[in-house]
């Protein structure tokens, strides 16, 4: 909005209003005098023209951006805290019931034994909220004594934890509701009410799909993965606890059917020439990390995974100057993804 207002241009004005017959070259009196003052104006330009963005869903960010959008009842996700499954045996390798409310440590992490699912099996929750909870491999050692516990391991995650929701995901849920409004129980109305259960990173819904009155809502978990049992399950009954009761969100007479995405394995192999000073397993580390970024981009957004694309995220890989060779699932097409079918890359078998 005020970008042609810039340092040169004001002092060019300024001194205009100086009368004729004066010395105006730079380095006199009256240039340096309105040097400074030209300099501070643009400034002074440059934060106004920042700050009228901030009040603009578009363009705002930060408690701005959730100020611009309160109106509307829509708020920033706060960060979660994982849910994964711990089991407990004794020294005879039988399982063993801990106290409600135990805390146990792997590394640097902690867990709390929250509720019991069968014997010597819980449900535990990351006391650290975000993805860092979501660590569910190794071996769990107990904070405080609990007798006849030999040993604990986590041997599943549940409910991926989840970091604050970011300025471009709030921004997006803004302008999807605004573009495609959810009421009287329409097909936004259920991908609403899924996503506002702890975990659910995202909702299909297919109306009549089994006939009429039928509802069934295919997720995810914050990771773009396949949900778990616990959260479809959580899901189901916020939305339609007793088919067509209308006991949920869901209106009288509505069967809804809550189920989990299917994950769609997908295997990348490829020769690869490397920059100098690069070596083969740095590269794969770095691509898986780009790898993990397209597939959660795609999930329910995708009805294939583009073998170019991957080509071209193996070349913006740090280290990876050609490749040559690529394929994915031991082919050189694309990958198609069904309604229900989200993206999990698999093995990485990167050669030079």
């Amino acid at each position: 909005m005020y970008e042609d207002q810039t340092y040169e241009v004001l002092l060019e004005r300024m001194l205009a209003r100086v009368p004729e017959g004066l010395d105006k070259r730079e380095g006199s009196i009256i240039y340096d005098a309105l040097a400074p003052a030209a300099a501070e104006m643009a400034q002074m330009y440059i934060e106004l023209d920042v700050n009228s963005n901030l009040y603009f869903a578009d363009t705002a960010s930060g408690a701005y951006l959730e100020r611009s959008i309160a109106w509307t009842g829509i708020t920033r996700h706060p960060a979660t805290k994982a849910q994964l499954r711990g089991v407990f045996f004794d020294s005879a390798e039988a399982p063993v019931d801990v106290p409600p409310g135990s805390r146990f440590s792997l590394g640097l992490l902690s867990y709390t034994a929250v509720e019991k699912l069968s014997p010597g099996a819980y449900r535990l929750e990351s006391e650290a909220a975000g993805v860092t909870g979501n660590q569910y491999f190794g071996s769990l050692l107990p904070v405080d004594y609990i007798p006849q516990l030999a040993r604990g391991e986590i041997t599943a995650l549940l409910i991926p934890g989840a970091d604050e929701e970011t300025d471009e995901s709030l921004r997006q849920r803004y302008l999807d509701a605004a573009r495609r409004p959810s009421t009287s129980g329409n097909k936004y109305h259920y991908m609403e009410w899924a996503s506002q259960i702890e975990g659910v990173g995202g909702a299909r819904v297919f109306p009549q799909w089994n006939g009429p009155k039928s509802v069934k809502v295919i997720i995810v978990d914050a990771e773009k993965k396949p949900a778990s049992d616990l959260l479809v399950s959580q899901v189901q009954q916020y939305i339609d606890p007793l088919p067509g009761q209308g006991e949920g969100q869901a209106p009288i007479g509505a069967v809804v059917t809550v189920a989990s995405a299917a994950g769609k394995n997908i295997t990348v192999s490829a020769k690869v020439t490397l920059a100098a000073g690069y070596t083969l397993q740095s590269a794969i580390n770095a691509f898986k990390v780009i790898l993990e970024k397209y597939r959660k981009d795609k999930a329910f957004a995708a009805t294939y995974i583009s073998h170019s694309v991957i080509g071209s995220l193996l070349l913006d890989t740090e280290g990876v100057l050609d490749y040559s060779e690529l394929k994915l699932n031991g082919g050189t097409g694309n990958v198609t993804l069904t309604e229900t079918e989200v993206p999990l890359f698999g093995s990485v078998a990167l050669e030079v």
